[in-house]
Protein backbone atom coordinates (compact mmCIF):
# COMPACT_ATOMS: atom_id res chain seq x y z
CA UNK A 1 0.00 0.00 0.00
CA UNK A 2 1.17 3.50 -0.75
CA UNK A 3 2.04 5.89 2.04
CA UNK A 4 -0.87 7.35 3.97
CA UNK A 5 -1.63 9.99 6.54
CA UNK A 6 -4.36 9.13 9.02
CA UNK A 7 -6.56 11.41 11.06
CA UNK A 8 -6.49 11.05 14.82
CA UNK A 9 -5.51 7.66 16.23
CA UNK A 10 -3.50 5.74 13.65
CA UNK A 11 -3.57 2.36 15.38
CA UNK A 12 -5.76 -0.30 13.82
CA UNK A 13 -8.60 -1.49 16.04
CA UNK A 14 -10.93 -4.46 15.85
CA UNK A 15 -13.93 -2.14 15.63
CA UNK A 16 -14.42 0.77 13.27
CA UNK A 17 -14.32 4.29 14.66
CA UNK A 18 -17.36 5.67 16.45
CA UNK A 19 -18.16 9.36 16.35
CA UNK A 20 -18.21 11.31 19.58
CA UNK A 21 -21.51 12.95 20.52
CA UNK A 22 -20.09 16.38 19.65
CA UNK A 23 -19.05 15.28 16.17
CA UNK A 24 -22.11 13.16 15.48
CA UNK A 25 -24.58 15.85 16.54
CA UNK A 26 -28.22 15.12 17.45
CA UNK A 27 -29.70 11.69 17.01
CA UNK A 28 -31.09 10.97 13.51
CA UNK A 29 -34.81 10.53 13.10
CA UNK A 30 -35.33 6.90 14.19
CA UNK A 31 -37.59 5.69 11.39
CA UNK A 32 -35.45 6.96 8.52
CA UNK A 33 -32.16 5.79 10.00
CA UNK A 34 -33.51 2.40 11.02
CA UNK A 35 -35.00 1.89 7.57
CA UNK A 36 -31.62 2.44 5.92
CA UNK A 37 -29.88 0.21 8.45
CA UNK A 38 -32.49 -2.52 7.91
CA UNK A 39 -31.95 -2.42 4.14
CA UNK A 40 -28.20 -2.69 4.62
CA UNK A 41 -28.63 -5.69 6.90
CA UNK A 42 -31.07 -7.47 4.59
CA UNK A 43 -28.60 -7.07 1.72
CA UNK A 44 -25.85 -8.32 4.06
CA UNK A 45 -23.85 -5.14 3.49
CA UNK A 46 -23.85 -4.98 7.26
CA UNK A 47 -21.71 -6.80 8.38
CA UNK A 48 -20.00 -8.01 5.16
CA UNK A 49 -18.79 -4.60 3.98
CA UNK A 50 -19.11 -2.37 7.04
CA UNK A 51 -19.73 -2.85 10.76
CA UNK A 52 -23.16 -2.07 12.14
CA UNK A 53 -23.90 1.66 12.39
CA UNK A 54 -26.91 3.98 12.47
CA UNK A 55 -26.75 6.40 9.52
CA UNK A 56 -27.16 10.09 10.27
CA UNK A 57 -27.09 11.18 6.62
CA UNK A 58 -29.09 10.06 3.64
CA UNK A 59 -26.68 9.45 0.75
CA UNK A 60 -28.12 10.29 -2.69
CA UNK A 61 -26.26 9.19 -5.81
CA UNK A 62 -27.38 10.12 -9.33
CA UNK A 63 -25.73 9.04 -12.59
CA UNK A 64 -26.41 12.18 -14.60
CA UNK A 65 -26.16 10.89 -18.17
CA UNK A 66 -29.22 8.67 -17.79
CA UNK A 67 -30.75 10.25 -14.66
CA UNK A 68 -30.48 6.98 -12.75
CA UNK A 69 -30.46 7.02 -8.96
CA UNK A 70 -29.41 4.65 -6.20
CA UNK A 71 -32.49 3.74 -4.18
CA UNK A 72 -31.29 1.33 -1.50
CA UNK A 73 -31.28 -1.81 -3.57
CA UNK A 74 -32.73 -1.03 -6.98
CA UNK A 75 -31.24 -2.75 -10.04
CA UNK A 76 -29.58 -0.63 -12.73
CA UNK A 77 -27.95 -1.64 -16.04
CA UNK A 78 -24.15 -1.16 -16.14
CA UNK A 79 -24.45 0.63 -19.50
CA UNK A 80 -26.11 3.53 -17.68
CA UNK A 81 -23.45 3.81 -14.97
CA UNK A 82 -20.57 4.96 -17.12
CA UNK A 83 -20.12 8.42 -15.60
CA UNK A 84 -19.27 9.05 -11.99
CA UNK A 85 -22.38 9.85 -9.95
CA UNK A 86 -23.20 13.19 -8.40
CA UNK A 87 -23.48 12.92 -4.63
CA UNK A 88 -25.86 14.74 -2.29
CA UNK A 89 -26.22 14.25 1.45
CA UNK A 90 -29.49 14.76 3.31
CA UNK A 91 -29.36 15.27 7.06
CA UNK A 92 -31.77 12.71 8.54
CA UNK A 93 -32.00 14.80 11.69
CA UNK A 94 -33.98 17.31 9.62
CA UNK A 95 -37.75 17.42 9.76
CA UNK A 96 -40.51 19.09 7.82
CA UNK A 97 -40.60 21.77 10.52
CA UNK A 98 -36.84 22.35 10.32
CA UNK A 99 -35.59 21.08 6.94
CA UNK A 100 -32.17 22.72 7.17
CA UNK A 101 -31.13 21.19 10.49
CA UNK A 102 -27.39 20.57 10.47
CA UNK A 103 -24.38 20.92 12.71
CA UNK A 104 -21.80 23.65 12.28
CA UNK A 105 -19.08 21.05 11.78
CA UNK A 106 -20.98 19.27 8.99
CA UNK A 107 -20.90 22.47 6.91
CA UNK A 108 -17.11 22.55 7.03
CA UNK A 109 -16.06 18.92 7.27
CA UNK A 110 -14.69 17.03 4.29
CA UNK A 111 -16.64 13.90 3.40
CA UNK A 112 -15.07 10.80 1.88
CA UNK A 113 -17.22 8.88 -0.61
CA UNK A 114 -16.49 5.32 -1.70
CA UNK A 115 -18.01 2.87 -4.16
CA UNK A 116 -17.13 -0.77 -3.59
CA UNK A 117 -18.20 -4.18 -4.93
CA UNK A 118 -18.00 -7.04 -2.41
CA UNK A 119 -19.14 -9.55 -5.04
CA UNK A 120 -16.14 -9.58 -7.37
CA UNK A 121 -15.94 -11.59 -9.50
CA UNK A 122 -19.15 -13.15 -8.09
CA UNK A 123 -21.08 -13.22 -4.85
CA UNK A 124 -20.57 -16.98 -4.55
CA UNK A 125 -16.81 -16.70 -5.06
CA UNK A 126 -15.68 -13.18 -4.07
CA UNK A 127 -11.96 -13.80 -4.54
CA UNK A 128 -11.45 -10.14 -5.53
CA UNK A 129 -13.92 -8.74 -3.02
CA UNK A 130 -14.06 -6.03 -2.44
CA UNK A 131 -13.31 -4.30 -5.72
CA UNK A 132 -12.63 -0.58 -5.32
CA UNK A 133 -14.55 1.44 -7.90
CA UNK A 134 -14.19 4.95 -6.55
CA UNK A 135 -12.78 7.02 -3.71
CA UNK A 136 -13.39 10.77 -3.62
CA UNK A 137 -13.55 13.56 -1.07
CA UNK A 138 -15.47 16.84 -1.05
CA UNK A 139 -17.34 19.41 1.01
CA UNK A 140 -21.05 20.19 1.19
CA UNK A 141 -22.51 23.23 -0.52
CA UNK A 142 -25.51 24.02 1.72
CA UNK A 143 -26.89 26.54 -0.79
CA UNK A 144 -26.62 24.05 -3.67
CA UNK A 145 -29.48 21.56 -3.37
CA UNK A 146 -30.12 18.66 -5.70
CA UNK A 147 -33.50 19.50 -7.30
CA UNK A 148 -34.08 15.83 -8.16
CA UNK A 149 -34.24 14.81 -4.51
CA UNK A 150 -37.65 15.03 -2.78
CA UNK A 151 -38.19 16.44 0.68
CA UNK A 152 -35.71 18.61 2.56
CA UNK A 153 -32.72 20.12 0.80
CA UNK A 154 -30.03 17.57 -0.04
CA UNK A 155 -26.82 19.63 -0.38
CA UNK A 156 -24.48 18.50 -3.14
CA UNK A 157 -20.88 17.54 -2.50
CA UNK A 158 -18.74 19.93 -4.51
CA UNK A 159 -15.10 20.20 -5.50
CA UNK A 160 -14.75 16.43 -5.43
CA UNK A 161 -11.13 15.32 -5.31
CA UNK A 162 -10.60 11.81 -6.64
CA UNK A 163 -8.23 9.58 -4.70
CA UNK A 164 -9.14 6.61 -6.91
CA UNK A 165 -10.70 7.57 -10.23
CA UNK A 166 -14.17 6.29 -10.97
CA UNK A 167 -14.35 2.92 -12.70
CA UNK A 168 -17.81 2.01 -13.92
CA UNK A 169 -19.38 -1.25 -12.73
CA UNK A 170 -18.71 -4.11 -15.15
CA UNK A 171 -19.97 -7.37 -13.67
CA UNK A 172 -18.73 -10.40 -15.65
CA UNK A 173 -21.11 -12.56 -17.64
CA UNK A 174 -22.75 -15.33 -15.68
CA UNK A 175 -21.95 -13.96 -12.23
CA UNK A 176 -25.43 -12.77 -11.34
CA UNK A 177 -26.26 -9.66 -9.40
CA UNK A 178 -23.49 -7.64 -7.77
CA UNK A 179 -23.98 -5.24 -4.87
CA UNK A 180 -22.43 -1.84 -5.51
CA UNK A 181 -22.16 -0.06 -2.18
CA UNK A 182 -21.79 3.68 -1.70
CA UNK A 183 -20.58 4.88 1.69
CA UNK A 184 -20.08 8.35 3.15
CA UNK A 185 -17.47 8.86 5.86
CA UNK A 186 -16.33 11.73 8.06
CA UNK A 187 -13.13 12.04 10.12
CA UNK A 188 -13.82 10.48 13.49
CA UNK A 189 -11.86 13.18 15.30
CA UNK A 190 -14.08 15.93 13.86
CA UNK A 191 -11.32 17.82 12.08
CA UNK A 192 -12.27 20.35 9.43
CA UNK A 193 -8.78 20.31 7.96
CA UNK A 194 -8.24 19.01 4.44
CA UNK A 195 -8.17 15.22 4.50
CA UNK A 196 -4.97 13.50 3.46
CA UNK A 197 -6.40 10.14 2.52
CA UNK A 198 -4.34 7.14 1.54
CA UNK A 199 -4.69 5.70 -1.93
CA UNK A 200 -5.55 1.99 -1.77
CA UNK A 201 -2.78 -0.30 -2.95
CA UNK A 202 -5.01 -1.77 -5.66
CA UNK A 203 -8.58 -2.11 -6.81
CA UNK A 204 -8.94 -5.85 -6.17
CA UNK A 205 -9.48 -6.32 -2.44
CA UNK A 206 -8.45 -2.67 -2.12
CA UNK A 207 -4.85 -3.84 -2.27
CA UNK A 208 -5.15 -5.99 0.85
CA UNK A 209 -4.04 -9.59 0.71
CA UNK A 210 -2.46 -9.52 -2.74
CA UNK A 211 -4.98 -7.21 -4.34
CA UNK A 212 -2.73 -6.23 -7.22
CA UNK A 213 -2.32 -2.96 -9.09
CA UNK A 214 -4.43 0.15 -9.44
CA UNK A 215 -6.41 -0.90 -12.44
CA UNK A 216 -7.79 -4.23 -13.54
CA UNK A 217 -10.46 -5.65 -15.79
CA UNK A 218 -13.52 -4.28 -14.12
CA UNK A 219 -15.18 -6.50 -11.54
CA UNK A 220 -13.30 -9.54 -12.74
CA UNK A 221 -14.34 -9.15 -16.36
CA UNK A 222 -11.71 -10.36 -18.77
CA UNK A 223 -8.79 -12.71 -18.37
CA UNK A 224 -7.33 -13.78 -15.07
CA UNK A 225 -7.27 -16.69 -12.69
CA UNK A 226 -9.59 -15.06 -10.17
CA UNK A 227 -6.93 -15.14 -7.50
CA UNK A 228 -7.44 -12.34 -5.04
CA UNK A 229 -4.59 -13.78 -3.04
CA UNK A 230 -4.15 -13.49 0.67
CA UNK A 231 -7.04 -14.82 2.74
CA UNK A 232 -9.72 -14.71 0.06
CA UNK A 233 -10.49 -18.36 0.50
CA UNK A 234 -10.94 -18.08 4.27
CA UNK A 235 -14.28 -16.32 4.05
CA UNK A 236 -15.11 -12.64 4.11
CA UNK A 237 -13.92 -9.75 1.99
CA UNK A 238 -11.40 -7.03 2.61
CA UNK A 239 -11.72 -3.47 1.51
CA UNK A 240 -13.38 -0.25 2.56
CA UNK A 241 -13.73 -1.16 6.24
CA UNK A 242 -9.97 -1.62 6.62
CA UNK A 243 -9.18 1.45 4.52
CA UNK A 244 -11.55 3.66 6.54
CA UNK A 245 -10.08 2.39 9.79
CA UNK A 246 -6.55 3.22 8.67
CA UNK A 247 -7.62 6.72 7.68
CA UNK A 248 -9.49 7.48 10.89
CA UNK A 249 -12.92 7.64 9.24
CA UNK A 250 -16.37 6.80 10.58
CA UNK A 251 -19.41 5.93 8.40
CA UNK A 252 -22.37 8.33 8.41
CA UNK A 253 -24.34 7.34 5.30
CA UNK A 254 -24.87 4.54 2.81
CA UNK A 255 -26.75 3.55 -0.32
CA UNK A 256 -26.46 0.72 -2.82
CA UNK A 257 -27.63 -0.70 -6.12
CA UNK A 258 -27.58 -4.07 -7.82
CA UNK A 259 -26.25 -4.64 -11.33
CA UNK A 260 -25.50 -7.63 -13.51
CA UNK A 261 -23.98 -8.29 -16.90
CA UNK A 262 -26.28 -7.24 -19.74
CA UNK A 263 -26.58 -10.34 -21.90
Amino acid sequence: MLGWFSLGDTQEHHQQHVLSEEVAGPEPLPQAAEMVRDKLKKAEIIPTVIDDFLPSLGLHATWPSHHKRAELGNTLPPSQLGDEPSIALHDMRASSQNPTTTTSSSKKVTYAITLTDPDAPSRNAPAWGEFCHWVAAGVLEPALCDPREPGPCAPVLSHLREIVRYKAPAPPKGTGLHRYVLLAFVPSNGTTERLRLSRPGGRKRWGYGGGGGDEGDGDGDGDGDGGGGGDAGKGGTRGVRQWARENGLAPVGANFIYAKHEE
